[in-house]
């Protein structure tokens, strides 16, 4: 007899509290409008809950407790009471060790849903830092579900990520913990991986016995689940902006049929009560330092291109402007809510940059920035998936770069421009940039960290030019 089963999917929320801004392509243009927010994702977890007779279990794929002023205010803590009235039963991570792991670990033991983890290691023992997987019964159906951590916790984020912790990729690890669960009598196996898209296409690809893989990282937008070795994998954009719903049918433990929806968590979504009372307590002590007009835009600023972005522009724009640097960098975030034509507040500027590193400068020659450009653009567009470290290329300003996407690794780059000139390898260069991941260690001298925070330069650069139009500028072109 066939067993119906749903599976809840949020993944790359950032801590998005609250309804915002979201992009959505309409023909040849973006359009704009208001998604997300917890208490209406916890309104659809209810309604599909009882709509199943609870046979829905709600997973969170991690990156979760980073990315907005109050999150970070707080180091992830004011997503506590907030989470655990939500229903999700298990979640892995990624930006949750962005306050350092020790902080993630004492948040984890108060959270009333596992953290899963196959590939995440003490760096003094080798012993696992969480539970591999979780197993949990809905009447006749058991259901397990293995969790996978982003293998770059420790390879190019920032060096307190990872403070007495490692990670390997989990694809050796995986085979044996399914052959665990299949000897528990378990009639679904479900991985939740914050690898990334195309890596964990080629984990189902390698892997036998996936039935389904709730996909993270990379804030893909699937409407349609992709199957590969009869494993179906979904992922669900990002912001809370969507919640994935796999309903399947289950015959002899294995996958027989199944429908998908990407739900838009619309504004026309009814609040769950409870939730909401828990964000307006987060919310409100910081409301009206966070609705400070400081500047205005002409254009929307969004971040979902892979090569350029406005928003990006914007931050690039005001390092120049600080530093008088012939050039700028940042790393190729993929979060941050849009900003439409109009008003920028604080809020804004919090979750275009909520690390809020200092602004750094450095003096770096034309080859140094050449083979910084190669190494960025294969972390970005290798041919194995398991070699994409990356978010989108390196956000860039003052350059023209043209490249090869489909040429291998260190072959990409035809044409290099520094300030409308072709970039000369024995020059030096003064270049301005945030975090580690702008311009990494091993290139240049002369590095300082200067006295000034990104949020506050960008202040600074809105105070100044009260009203910004940081267009497309053709800095980084695929030919």
């Amino acid at each position: 007899m066939a067993k119906d089963f749903t599976l809840l999917q949020i993944n790359d929320t950032h801590s998005y509290l609250e309804n915002h801004q979201e992009l959505f392509w309409d023909g040849d243009r973006a359009e704009y409008r208001k998604a997300g927010g917890y208490a209406r994702i916890r309104s659809l977890i209810k309604e599909i809950k009882a709509e199943t007779n609870g046979r829905t279990m709600a997973l969170d794929n991690g990156d979760t407790i980073h990315g907005t002023y109050q999150a970070v205010k707080s180091k992830g803590r004011s997503m506590i009471p907030i989470l655990n009235k939500m229903g999700f039963e298990g979640m892995t991570a990624h930006w949750e060790f962005g306050y350092g792991s020790e902080n993630f670990m004492e948040i984890t033991e108060e959270l009333n849903y596992p953290m899963l983890a196959i590939n995440l290691y003490d760096e003094e023992s080798n012993n696992l830092v969480f539970d591999p997987y979780l197993i949990k019964k809905y009447g006749d159906l058991k259901v397990g579900v293995i969790g996978v951590a982003a293998t770059i916790i420790d390879k190019v984020m920032p060096d307190w990520f990872s403070e007495g912790i490692y990670l390997t990729l989990g694809n050796e690890e995986l085979p044996n913990y399914i052959a665990e669960l299949k000897e528990k009598d378990v009639d679904l196996i479900v991985v939740l991986s914050h690898l990334g898209f195309p890596q964990e296409i080629k984990l189902a690809e390698e892997v036998d016995g996936i039935d389904v893989l709730l996909s993270g990282h990379t804030h893909n937008r699937v409407h349609k689940p992709a199957v590969f070795n009869d494993t179906i994998i979904i992922q669900s954009g990002c912001h809370g902006s969507f919640v994935g719903r796999l309903d399947l049918k289950l015959e002899n433990k294995k996958v027989v049929d199944f429908k998908h929806q990407l739900i838009t968590v619309e504004e026309s979504i009814k609040e769950d009560r409870e939730v909401k009372a828990e964000v307006e307590k987060v919310m409100k002590p910081h409301r009206k330092k966070l609705e400070e007009v400081l500047g205005f835009t002409e254009i929307a600023l969004n971040r979902n291109m892979v090569l350029e972005s406005t928003m990006d522009n914007f931050l690039l724009d005001s390092l120049l402007d600080l530093t008088g640097a012939e050039m700028a960098f940042s790393n190729g975030w993929r979060y941050g809510a849009p900003i439409i034509p109009g008003p920028i507040t604080r809020n804004d500027l919090w979750n275009i940059i909520p690390v809020n590193p200092p602004v750094s400068t450095v003096k770096l020659s034309g080859k140094e920035l050449w083979e910084m450009m190669e190494v960025n653009l294969e972390r970005t567009f290798a041919a194995d998936p398991y070699q994409q470290m990356g978010g989108y290329v390196k956000r860039s300003a003052g350059i023209n770069l043209y490249f090869k996407i489909e040429n291998p690794a260190g072959e990409r780059i035809q044409k290099l421009f520094v300030q409308g000139k072709e970039v000369e390898f024995d020059r030096v260069y003064d270049v301005a940039f945030v975090t580690s991941q702008g311009v990494r260690a091993e290139y240049g001298k002369e590095r300082e960290k200067l006295d000034i925070n990104a949020i506050e330069n960008l202040e600074r650069y809105l105070k100044k030019v009260k009203k910004v139009e940081p267009k497309l500028r053709n800095t980084i072109v695929a030919v």
